[in-house]
């Protein structure tokens, strides 16, 4: 995506104008994972979209407090382009699960990973919305070590989200769950199996860090 800084004379008053134009009209605004064995490839975020990516500093903040995520299974709710999930395995993950309930973003996703060559095995893409998926995938069975919620702001789907996950037995022992909120959300409450281990702020953003206790 390329920025053009116009400056523009009306007068005697200089006019800023910012476009942010597309290399190839349709294609998709890309990002870069962070480390591990896909460091510095690019991944496609879907135009069209009302998607809000975790920003760079964001994402290496968030791995800079899990470390080692070596061998674990992990859950991307909201997963938007596969960013967080992807630089899990990048990372070392096991396996990730993707789920999301828009077309364009399921897309993204599997063109993604596609485009990276990681193994089929590696992961599941389910197109459905976060509070269905999590019943659904405790009915299956699945257990996760690592859970990423990176809800639209506004909406309170944070809290809603981290209430259904609470309720519902698909965390590992001692698992995380790693929320991306708006700053001023509340996301206290009496939760039957988590606690909130750490929390911080980047602008607008909260990063909420639960833990499943026991």
């Amino acid at each position: 995506m390329a920025k053009i800084l116009l400056f523009c004379l009306r007068g005697s008053v200089f006019l800023l104008t910012y476009f942010f134009i597309d290399d190839d009209e349709g294609k998709n605004f890309e990002m870069r994972i962070i480390g591990g064995l896909y460091k510095s490839r690019l991944i496609e975020m879907p135009k069209g979209t009302d998607i809000r990516p975790t920003q760079d500093k964001v994402r290496q903040a968030v791995f800079n407090i899990l470390q080692d995520v070596n061998g674990i299974a992990v859950l991307d709710l909201f997963a938007g382009s596969g960013a967080c999930g992807i630089e899990a395995i990048s990372r070392g993950a096991r396996h990730a699960t993707f789920v999301e309930n828009s077309s364009k973003c399921i897309q993204a996703i599997n063109g993604n990973l596609q485009a990276l060559k990681i193994n089929v095995g590696q992961y599941s893409v389910i197109r459905v919305s976060a509070d269905k998926a999590v019943p659904r995938l405790e009915a299956e069975g699945q257990v996760f070590d690592l859970v990423f919620l990176d809800p639209p702001y506004y909406e309170d789907l944070a809290k809603k989200c981290l209430i259904t996950i609470d309720a519902c037995d698909i965390l590992a022992q001692s698992a995380l769950v790693v929320v991306e909120h708006y700053k001023r959300d509340d996301l206290s409450g009496e939760f039957r199996q988590l606690d909130l281990l750490t929390e911080r702020k980047y602008g607008d953003t909260k990063i909420s860090i639960f833990r499943r206790r026991g």
